[in-house]
């Protein structure tokens, strides 16, 4: 007579809860070792960019001038207040959006005419393309400099040259040399940024050129469209998601300029955006607490644009991926 032995019933879930203890903990530590090499990445990503922002938080809670040290006391949401109060501050808003708008829509409108350019077969093509492409590979101060004094200059600038040479075709020998960035100053800053950024648009608008459907295109000409018709109906519905992402990006880098406003302006004539408003604030005015305020207004703006921004890139991916 044979007996069997039967495990009792504790047994089993202690086993498998010991296996699933010694699973989980491999899989974490594997996890854990493939992360590692990005802490130090992480931990100077923190150090750099949000331990200064929680700092400048703090800062624009209080009432401090550089001046008077001594004198610094807690304002609470006071310096909010007078950033949103401030006719000059309301002005430098105004002035912002003003040369934003006019930037990107016209750095929007040529970027794609000369994408349109390129995408088309010609003799030269490469060449063409490096050269219009080199404005955006410029320094932003150099490009404002060359601007101010090559182009703009009253007395020896290429664009009066060629205002004189035009007026003596028709006679006129004593032309007046307008003052560019005295008589129009905001539109001489935009124009230097028009130059500099419409390479980026047309970069971007380029690539959604060329990652258009052949077969849609060989499609409407086999019905007989024309160009018009293959733009209006093909084309632009096309780059709809490359217009947004390239007025999104360029929002934010126009948003926070600095360079041309500084380099061909100083600020002087109604020119002073948002960035240079702080830089005098900080700079010259020495209100640390005010400077600090307008600062973290103008984060919160470029985050909310950037926002808008990663979802158009994330569509496009999502886009390009079911296409795939």
């Amino acid at each position: 007579m044979t007996t069997t032995t039967v495990p009792t019933a504790p047994d089993a879930p202690a086993s498998g809860g010991r296996a699933a203890r010694s699973g989980r903990t491999p899989g974490r530590a594997r996890a854990w070792a493939t992360r590692a090499p990005l802490m130090p990445a992480l931990i100077f990503l923190i150090a750099v960019t949000q331990l200064p922002f929680v700092a400048t938080l703090v800062i624009s809670l209080f009432d401090w001038n550089q001046l008077s040290p001594r004198g610094r006391t807690f304002h609470g949401l006071g310096n909010y207040a007078t950033v949103f109060t401030d006719p000059d501050l309301r002005d430098a808003v105004f002035t912002t959006i003003l040369l934003t708008v006019a930037v990107v829509v016209a750095s929007v409108v040529v970027g794609l005419l000369l994408a349109l350019l390129l995408d088309r077969k010609f003799f030269g093509r490469g060449l063409v393309r490096t050269l219009l492409i080199t404005p955006f590979l410029l320094v932003p101060v150099s490009a404002a400099l060359l601007w101010k004094h090559v182009l703009y200059n009253p007395e020896y600038g290429l664009l009066n040259g060629a205002w004189s040479w035009i007026a003596s075709l028709f006679g006129d020998h004593s032309a007046a040399q307008p003052d560019w960035i005295s008589d129009m100053p905001l539109t001489a800053v935009e124009i230097a940024l028009v130059w500099q950024w419409t390479p980026f648009m047309m970069l971007i608008l380029l690539a959604g050129l060329q990652s258009r459907p052949a077969e849609a295109i060989e499609a409407a000409r086999l019905d007989g469209a024309g160009p018009w018709q293959m733009f209006r109906f093909i084309t632009l519905p096309h780059l709809r998601r490359y217009l947004e992402l390239g007025i999104l990006l360029g929002s934010i880098n126009i948003v926070q300029n600095f360079d041309a406003v500084f380099t061909i302006t100083a600020g002087g004539l109604g020119s002073a955006n948002l960035p240079y408003t702080i830089y005098q604030t900080f700079y010259q005015a020495h209100e640390y607490g005010l400077a600090s305020a307008e600062g973290v207004v103008v984060v919160i703006g470029t985050i909310i644009i950037a926002t808008f921004a990663l979802r158009v890139v994330s569509s496009l991916f999502t886009e390009e991926a079911g296409r795939a």
